[in-house]
């Protein structure tokens, strides 16, 4: 194999390799990160956008962790997306975000009181809106 090939077999490799794992070691990276500082916020934006243009949502049916409440991403792009969402999704999304100050004092030490706070009003004020476009647009019953 001359070094033309190889240099396309390693492109190749690599490109493969980053498909399959850059993903998802964001998005623990995104969830996990709940500091304020510029690399936190970057990897957190990074991954709302990921959440933003998956057009399967398969990130709805994942299991939250109580960092992902942490850091606002998966709340935060419920929000944004409420009016894409199915009414099972609606309603997971709602019950989600009645669980976060809960899986919150999970984790203890480990967020200060403002951290806790913020993130308990946004599931407050997200599981509101979710409930809003759930009444308006879903069956009950």
């Amino acid at each position: 194999m001359g070094a033309r090939g190889a240099i396309v077999l390693l492109a190749a490799f690599v490109s493969a390799c980053a498909g399959d794992t850059a993903q998802p070691e964001l998005s623990r990276v995104g969830y996990s990160c709940v500091d304020d500082s510029p690399e936190c916020v970057s990897h957190r934006q990074t991954l709302l956008r990921q959440l933003q243009s998956d057009p399967s949502r398969g990130w709805m049916r994942e299991q939250p962790s109580p960092e992902s409440y942490a850091s606002g991403v998966r709340l935060f792009a419920m929000k944004t997306k409420k009016h894409d969402l199915t009414c099972e999704e609606l309603a997971r999304g709602r019950q989600e975000a009645e669980q976060a100050p809960g899986a919150l004092r999970s984790l203890g030490s480990r967020l200060t009181s403002a951290q806790v706070s913020r993130s308990q009003m946004l599931a407050t004020e997200v599981g509101r809106e979710l409930s809003n476009e759930f009444g308006r647009r879903c069956r009950r019953g």
